[in-house]
C-alpha cells in the first residue's frame, strides 16, 4: 500500500482531532460576531463561495498526492445540500436567536446521532453497553441545558432550539452516506464538489430572503468571512472527511462533544452568560467524553 493511502498512526489521529475541536470550537462564536454586521444567510453564503474558491485551489494542488477516486456526483450534491447549505443555514439563523455557546451545546446531540446511524448502518461500528452509557450522560447534559438556560430566554427559545436540531440530523445523514460509499473517494475532491453546491444553494437563499447586495462589509464581517471560510471550513472539512477514511465514525463524532465546551468557554469569555445549570450540563458532556474514550471499542 502507498503512503499516500495509508492510515494515520494514533498520536497523528488524536493531534488531528484536538486540531479539529479548537477550530470548530472557535468557529461558533465567531459566526455570532459576524452576524452583528451581516444577515445570517448572506453570511453563510459568503463563507462558502470563499471555501470552494479556496478548496479549488487546494485541490488542484494536493490532488495527486492525496490520491483517491472522484466522488459519484450524487453524493457530493448530497453533501453540499445537507451538511453545508442545509446545516449551516439552520445554524447561522439560529445564532440570531440563541447565544453561540447554546447553540454549540445543543449541536451536541450529532454524537448520539452519529452513533445510532453507524451502529445500524455500518457493521464494524457496533457500540457495547458502555459506549451507550457515555452518549447517554451527555443526552442528560444537553436536556438539562435545554430544560433551564435554552427556556429562560422567552418563548421564541424553544422552537428556535427545536429547529436547530434539524441541523445535526441532516449532517448525520450525510456523514453516514460519505462513511458508507466514500472509501476510496479524494476527500479533496469530495469538499471541493460539495461546498460549490452548497454555496450555489446558500447564494439563492440569501438572495431569495435577503438583500445581500446592500450589506455593508465591515472589518469584523470580513475577518468572521475569512476565517470560518479557510480555517472553520477548508482546512477543518478537508480532515475530517480525510479522517472519515480511516476512523471510525463514532470516534469521531466525540468531537462534538468538545467543541461545545470550547464554544461555550469563549462565549462566556465574549459576554455570554455562564450559569450553574450551564456548568453541569458541560460537566456531564466532559464525562461521558471521558467515559466514551477510555472504553475499548468492538473489533474495527
Amino acid at each position: 500500500m502507498s503512503q499516500r493511502s495509508s492510515s494515520p498512526t494514533p498520536l497523528t489521529t488524536v493531534l488531528l482531532i484536538a486540531l479539529l475541536c479548537a477550530i470548530w470550537g472557535s468557529t461558533w462564536v465567531v459566526i455570532r460576531g459576524g452576524l452583528e454586521d451581516l444577515p445570517p444567510f448572506t453570511s453563510a453564503a459568503a463563507r462558502f463561495v470563499l471555501a470552494a474558491a479556496a478548496m479549488a485551489l487546494v485541490t488542484h494542488v494536493l490532488r495527486a498526492r492525496e490520491g483517491g477516486a472522484n466522488p459519484p456526483t450524487w453524493l457530493w450534491l448530497t453533501l453540499g445540500t445537507l451538511n453545508f447549505a442545509s446545516s449551516y443555514a439552520i445554524v447561522y439563523h439560529t445564532e440570531t436567536r440563541l447565544p453561540s455557546g447554546l447553540v454549540a451545546l445543543l449541536w451536541g446531540i450529532f454524537p448520539m446521532l452519529s452513533a445510532l446511524a453507524g451502529h445500524f448502518a455500518i457493521e464494524s461500528e457496533r457500540l457495547r453497553a458502555a459506549h451507550w452509557l457515555g452518549f447517554a450522560t451527555g443526552l442528560v447534559g444537553l436536556a438539562l441545558l435545554f430544560l433551564t438556560d435554552i427556556a429562560s430566554f422567552g418563548p421564541d427559545a424553544i422552537p428556535a432550539a427545536l429547529f436547530l436540531l434539524l441541523s445535526p440530523i441532516v449532517s448525520t445523514v450525510g456523514n453516514t452516506l460519505v462513511k458508507l460509499h466514500g472509501k476510496g473517494v479524494s476527500s479533496l475532491a469530495l469538499n471541493r464538489n460539495a461546498m460549490a453546491f452548497g454555496a450555489l444553494l446558500l447564494c439563492g437563499l440569501a438572495f431569495a430572503a435577503e438583500e445581500p447586495l446592500d450589506v455593508t462589509w465591515t472589518p469584523r464581517a470580513l475577518i468572521s468571512v475569512i476565517y470560518l471560510a479557510l480555517a472553520g471550513t477548508v482546512l477543518t472539512f478537508g480532515l475530517y472527511f480525510w479522517l472519515m477514511r480511516h476512523v471510525a465514525a463514532s470516534s469521531l463524532s466525540l468531537i462534538a462533544y468538545v467543541t461545545p465546551v470550547i464554544a461555550l468557554a469563549l462565549g462566556w469569555l465574549f459576554g455570554e452568560t455562564l450559569t450553574r445549570w450551564t456548568i453541569g450540563g458541560a460537566i456531564l458532556i466532559v464525562g461521558s467524553v471521558a467515559l466514551v474514550v477510555r472504553v475499548p471499542k468492538g473489533a474495527r
